[in-house]
């Protein structure tokens, strides 16, 4: 969908269409209230800006609709399909990387009780392993702090992909 497009919309469909970037309904509700954006940078930064700052309640909504680092959500939701797409670009990784990953989200998870949020694009597995074990070393709080820029990362390209 372009921006004039998304500009001229009924409310209902403006949020459905956003909605994949991040399911957080008040996120959702005012990014699209703020239509009618001059361009998709503006778009984003009014998306940026809603997300400051995520609730504890909208941060586990947030998370339980990502599948792990490394894994693919077999979903058709619009959701599942950003995710795969965020993945593949990462490309192949050697046996070993991947069997790391698998096993370091199971120690973030036991430490955090959520799974390992992380902006796959523009990343290989490599520096996506070792953000892994550098976050392993965060406090609670500190992590979801993480948690939350990567969740607005994710959500401000996500817009753009749907805006451009």
């Amino acid at each position: 969908m372009r921006l004039a497009e998304f500009n001229e919309i009924d409310p209902v469909t403006a949020r459905a269409t956003i909605t994949p970037a991040l399911g957080i309904p008040r996120w959702v509700e005012e990014v699209a209230a703020g239509r009618p954006y001059g361009s998709v940078a503006e778009a984003i930064d009014v998306a940026r800006d809603a997300a400051h700052p995520f609730t504890d309640a909208e941060i586990d909504l947030a998370l339980s609709h990502h599948p792990k680092i490394g894994e693919r959500d077999e979903t058709q939701s619009e959701e599942a399909k950003h995710s795969r797409s965020e993945q593949a670009g990462l490309g192949e990784a050697p046996a070993s990387t991947l069997e790391a990953l698998a096993a370091g989200n199971r120690v973030y998870e036991n430490r955090f009780g959520h799974v390992f949020l992380i902006r796959a694009a523009g990343r290989s597995h490599e520096e996506i392993l070792s953000e892994l074990h550098r976050r392993l070393n965060n406090s609670p709080k500190a992590e979801r702090t993480e948690v939350a820029e990567q969740l607005r990362d994710i959500a401000a390209l996500r817009i753009e992909g749907i805006l451009s």
